[in-house]
């Protein structure tokens, strides 16, 4: 999947947390986060993307390291049609995405 990650997409991370509660004890569970990848950055080991959601008015940004042990899934929602490698023009104005519609019949050319 690390290959397949673009700018544009609307993805679905799950990624591992532990949490503490009042006595000290300790719980990992699942949290998912979805948003759109405003750009891929690093190359190898090293690479990351940044995903943007909006939450109640705030637009909450966070950085995933693509080979963390964190990280248990990573699902694909939609996509959207960009022509940039990083979108960080979508923090202002978001409308500007249009939706690619996979189309499910293929055309084939007519030969004359």
């Amino acid at each position: 999947m690390t290959e397949e990650i673009r700018a544009g997409q609307v993805l679905r991370v799950h990624e591992k947390i532990q949490d503490v509660n009042a006595k000290g004890e300790t719980r990992e569970r699942v949290q998912i986060f979805e948003g759109l990848v405003l750009g891929i950055r690093g190359s190898g080991a090293s690479k990351t993307f940044t995903i943007r959601k909006e939450t109640d008015g705030y637009g909450v940004e966070k950085i995933f390291p693509v080979s963390s042990p964190s990280i248990t899934k990573i699902e694909l929602v939609k996509v959207y049609r960009v022509r940039r490698a990083k979108l960080s023009f979508v923090k202002d104005f978001a409308r500007k995405l249009k939706e690619m519609i996979p189309s499910k019949s293929t055309k084939v050319a007519k030969a004359k």
